[in-house]
């Protein structure tokens, strides 16, 4: 990353890029969120033969753009934020924290930076349970913990999630494109759902106005922007109970 050695006062600072790429500094009480939301990684990714980490881009439904990740957790934890109506906004390695933690400076690069509907900023590190243990990497999160408090922000440390609620989610994914349903059919299985009990049974209240194989890609749809619900701590089939969600938008 050009230009790391940055001249620190005692406030704490932040590097990010713009949406050109351009890198900008700036400090942490200062910066504005819509600049963070806006810009690209602060960090470059690289991809080579033999690398340990699974990296890549996710088109997100929530800014209808690419969100990078850096590793299979990282996307995991990018699913949910996604799949979560209450957030609004999410940027990757959104930017450089330097700051004094005692006598000696401190960089950082959190994972993500979620919004939420309410307005609440989440600063998010996504770390393997196996790494929570180690002394520096806890003294690194303390210290950003500390430092995003002054901003008003909250911090989380994720390390995962319950693997039946992840496998939904990521097959629900699938399904997150308006282009790939039929989306004249939205209404009317969202009305369906109020007394149609099951997703086989959706799919049935569905028959005259589609085949099973265009009904249901809809039916997934719905549970993907929170419009239908349904219990994902069990694994979602033709039998799961499905509702519809009163007053849910997206």
């Amino acid at each position: 990353m050009p230009g790391t050695n940055v001249t620190l006062s005692r406030a704490p600072t932040v590097r990010y890029r713009d949406d050109a790429g351009s890198y900008r500094d700036g400090l942490l009480e200062r910066v504005p969120d819509d600049a963070l939301f806006a810009g690209v990684p602060v960090r470059d990714f690289r991809w080579y033969k033999g690398r340990r980490f699974y990296s890549g881009w996710y088109w997100s439904s929530t800014t209808q753009g690419q969100v990078a990740y850096e590793s299979r957790l990282e996307l995991a934890r990018i699913l949910l934020a996604d799949f979560d109506p209450g957030v609004t906004a999410i940027a990757a390695q959104p930017f450089l924290l330097s700051g004094l933690d005692g006598g000696r400076v401190r960089n950082h690069v959190p994972d993500l930076l979620l919004r939420h509907s309410s307005g609440l900023v989440t600063v998010v590190d996504v770390k393997p349970v196996r790494r929570l243990a180690d002394a520096e990497v806890r003294a690194v999160f303390e210290w950003t913990e500390r430092l995003v408090a002054t901003r008003g922000w909250a911090f989380e440390v994720w390390s995962g999630a319950d693997r039946v609620l992840l496998e939904n989610v990521r097959f629900l994914a699938g399904y997150r494109r308006p282009a790939t349903i039929q989306t004249s059919l939205l209404d009317t299985a969202y009305e369906a759902a109020r007394t149609a009990g099951t997703v086989s049974a959706l799919e049935s209240c569905l028959h005259g106005y589609a085949v099973a194989a265009v009904a249901r890609p809809v039916i997934l749809h719905l549970l993907w922007l929170g419009l239908l619900r349904a219990d994902l701590s069990a694994p979602l089939s033709g039998c799961s109970p499905v509702w519809a969600a009163e007053g849910a938008t997206r």
